[in-house]
């Protein structure tokens, strides 16, 4: 069906308002703003432009039995969110598009020589946010370029997933629809607690948030799939150890940097730091058995923009956590209480989130993102 000019504008302006990361960015010259503008909707609509309903492709007997057998499993956990999580029931991830490349954005991160403060975007209606996206991992590439050659620190991380905040129906892709049925699970949760809840320009709230719900809520699916636990246990175990030597550098960087040392000796003893990071890296693996999963993370240089994209994502959920356990591990109640804190100034919310993960239950979060997701009944 022909799509009338007024509806296709209101369609662009969502895709510039909604798409984390992948908003049109104020304050470029005119043609570098209309090249942002043309790449964010182009991409975007080529990707709703191969979406399939899931119900069509599963009537259709020539689908391949292996994704056949994958869309089942996305509904299940789909329908999964919704009942048991109060996730939104809506059109997202009841659709699946093959767009034919591993990643579905490419986020570029940056940052100085010596922090890990991520360099901003300031984009509209979603605010400031510490990352810019882009579909094209060519054009993710040259951007970063150019901050490179303004000082930065760069690194450009491919995103299998995605969320447009409920202005569209999201669907499943061919980048995550493979891995482990825990993982898929992991990614519909993260997405889908975007829509529920998204701060203006506050990156760290509104990851932690998402990656707090995606871990109760995985842990709750595999209590009630325990065939899908042994698969994912491996997966996932080496995810967590991954963090936790990631997350100890971080902060060794972050003492240093803070440190009153002068500038060349915190830019020598930080070269130290990475070479004994790879080194550390290299005797992890050796325990794995041959998995070399975060090979292509350790493949380009380490740097303060990897380093301060991997906290991004994790800086508040032992906090959220802890105010989970006070609303008694109650999802709805916990949803309830967090929009009641993002409506406070950011001060407020950083202070009240700062109170959160001193307390022993944040305490005990962190040991608990620590645990292997099978060993928790």
């Amino acid at each position: 069906m022909p799509i009338s000019s007024a509806k296709l504008l209101r369609w662009a302006l969502r895709v510039i308002a909604s798409v984390s990361g992948l908003g049109l960015l104020m304050g470029l010259p005119g043609c570098g703003q209309v090249g942002y503008y043309a790449q964010s909707i182009n991409g975007h609509f080529t990707m709703l432009h191969e979406a399939q309903p899931v119900a069509d492709l599963l009537a259709d007997s020539s689908i391949d039995p292996r994704l056949r057998a994958r869309l089942v499993e996305a509904e299940q956990i789909r329908s999964y969110a919704v009942t048991a999580l109060g996730e939104p029931d809506n059109g997202s991830y009841r659709s699946y598009a093959d767009i034919k490349r591993p990643f579905v954005v490419y986020n570029v991160f940056a940052a100085p020589t010596l922090s890990l403060k991520l360099h901003e975007s300031c984009l509209l209606v979603v605010g400031c946010v510490e990352y810019r996206g882009y579909y094209s991992r060519d054009s993710a590439e040259a951007y970063a370029a150019e901050l490179h050659r303004d000082g930065w620190e760069t690194f450009v991380a491919g995103i299998p997933a995605y969320s447009t905040l409920g202005y569209f129906d999201d669907p499943l892709l061919n980048t995550f629809i493979y891995l482990p049925r825990a993982e898929v699970a992991r990614m519909i949760f993260h997405e889908l607690a975007h829509q529920i809840l998204f701060v203006r320009g506050d990156t760290a709230f509104n990851e932690s948030f998402a990656v707090t719900v995606e871990t109760v809520g995985v842990r709750r699916w595999l209590a009630a799939h325990p065939d899908a636990a042994i698969e994912y246990e491996r997966y996932d175990a080496h995810r967590r150890q991954f963090r936790k030597l990631v997350d100890g550098y971080r902060q060794r960087l972050e003492l240093l940097y803070g440190s009153s040392e002068p500038d060349a000796e915190k830019a020598a003893k930080k070269d130290v730091l990475f070479i004994s990071m790879r080194a550390d890296y290299e005797a992890l693996k050796a325990s794995w058995g041959g998995y070399k999963g975060f090979d292509l993370w350790f493949a380009t240089d380490l740097n303060n923009a990897k380093i301060g994209s991997f906290a991004t994502y994790n800086q508040w959920v032992p906090a959220f956590m802890a105010l989970l356990a006070q609303e008694n591990d109650d999802l709805p109640k916990f949803y309830a209480a967090v929009k009641a804190m993002s409506k406070r100034p950011e001060t407020e919310r950083n202070a009240s989130l700062a109170a959160l993960d001193r307390t022993p239950a944040a305490s005990a979060a962190r040991t608990l993102m620590d645990t292997p997701m099978q060993a928790v009944r």
